[in-house]
């Protein structure tokens, strides 16, 4: 081989490697910009499982662009109060928030539908009309309105019925009860005598302590067990039939949502279904450990009577047709919502239903 010749070629391939990589690295730059943003949550740091939502947002983002978007994440209170951390968003304040949608009810009922409302949807049913029923496409032509995108980025399965500090045995003792309830779960409680609070939930304990509230509901044994509601409050209440699945959203400015690159959009999605999958599995992982230390610790387990939970329903019902009737975006948005929820609670039935209620069977039992 002409030694000169391959030395010339070779010479040749490596000035024309290094043009290349000199051409191409403006052209990666240009599609992966470094973006910090800041993200406020509406929980403090003390839950780690809702709150570690906005962290594994924040981790996996970075992870996917080589740590060329970053998202700083901020607890409840740092930079705003909890429930008004959308409101930070749409009006530019920050870039995103991890928040539930129906604490907003006060601007718009149709909020709530982004979240749970009273005997709505179960966690996996909440994801199946979110990622592949009409769920995301609805809630973000409304979310429009108020300079938010929303993308699912949590779920807490359902919840415990909340905590009381008397007993709850007939739809009467539910009159005049001062009782914590987030979302339209309020408006039924409401129209049953009751009388429903917003509170965030660092502020719940103390207002328990202190009789200011008579009832609250937050999530379920773990976080509430964290939160120490059964030191003030004993009777513990099952099941939320106002939360069946309640997701949580990333809201992300609209305006940056739309400037952001393809490739970060892609990657904060994804990033988020991480976060709604991680969440549920840890509530399903320390819930059933926590349930017992709450009840050894004193609590008192009790179901909501069959009586309470119809004439909840009944009550849920009344609250849609009166929502229904002046309010076109909730309308439409409930309309199909409900009518997912037919088709899927008949499949469940065969399914789902069948299967776990033999497998509890067979718990109760003791032979598992």
């Amino acid at each position: 081989m002409d030694r000169r010749g391959f030395l010339k070629n070779a010479g040749v391939g490596t000035v024309g490697t290094v043009a290349a990589a000199t051409l191409a690295a403006p052209a990666i730059a240009q599609s992966l910009p470094k973006i910090t943003w800041r993200l406020t949550s509406s929980f403090p740091k003390s839950l780690d499982t809702i709150y570690g939502g906005a962290e594994d947002i924040a981790a996996r983002v970075a992870a996917a662009t080589d740590g060329n978007f970053q998202i700083q994440v901020f607890a409840a209170g740092e930079v705003v109060p909890g429930l008004q951390a959308a409101d930070a968003v749409g009006a530019g304040t920050v870039e995103m928030c991890h928040t539930c949608s129906y604490y907003y009810v006060g601007k718009d009922p149709t909020f709530a539908i982004g979240s749970a409302i009273p005997f709505g949807l179960n966690a996996r049913l909440t994801n199946a009309w979110f990622y592949q029923g009409n769920g995301n496409k609805l809630m973000n032509e409304f979310w429009a309105k108020h300079k938010l995108y929303g993308i699912v980025a949590g779920n807490t399965g359902a919840q415990m019925g909340g905590w009381f500090r008397r007993e709850i045995n007939t739809v009467d003792d539910i009159k005049g009860v001062k009782m914590r309830i987030a979302g339209l779960a309020g408006k039924v409680i409401e129209k049953l005598g009751g009388v429903p609070q917003q509170i965030a939930g660092g502020d719940i304990y103390p207002a328990l302590e202190k009789g200011t509230i008579d009832a609250a509901e937050w999530i379920g044994p773990y976080d509430d067990h964290k939160l120490g509601f059964y030191k003030v409050a004993k009777y513990y209440y099952y099941p939320a039939f106002w939360e069946g699945g309640l997701a949580i959203h990333a809201f992300v400015n609209l305006d940056k949502w739309n400037e952001l690159p393809p490739a970060y959009k892609t990657a904060l999605e994804d990033a988020c279904a991480f976060a709604n999958t991680n969440m549920m599995a840890k509530y399903d992982l320390k819930n059933p450990v926590a349930i017992k230390q709450i009840v050894s610790e004193g609590a008192v387990l009790k179901p909501f009577s069959q009586d309470i939970l119809d004439a909840c329903f009944k009550a849920s019902m009344e609250v849609y047709a009166e929502i229904n009737a002046k309010n076109p975006d909730f309308k439409k948005i409930y309309d199909d919502q409900n009518a997912f929820k037919r088709e899927a609670y008949l499949w469940m039935q065969l399914s789902e239903y069948t299967y776990d209620t033999f497998m509890m069977i067979q718990q109760r039992g003791g032979k598992l």
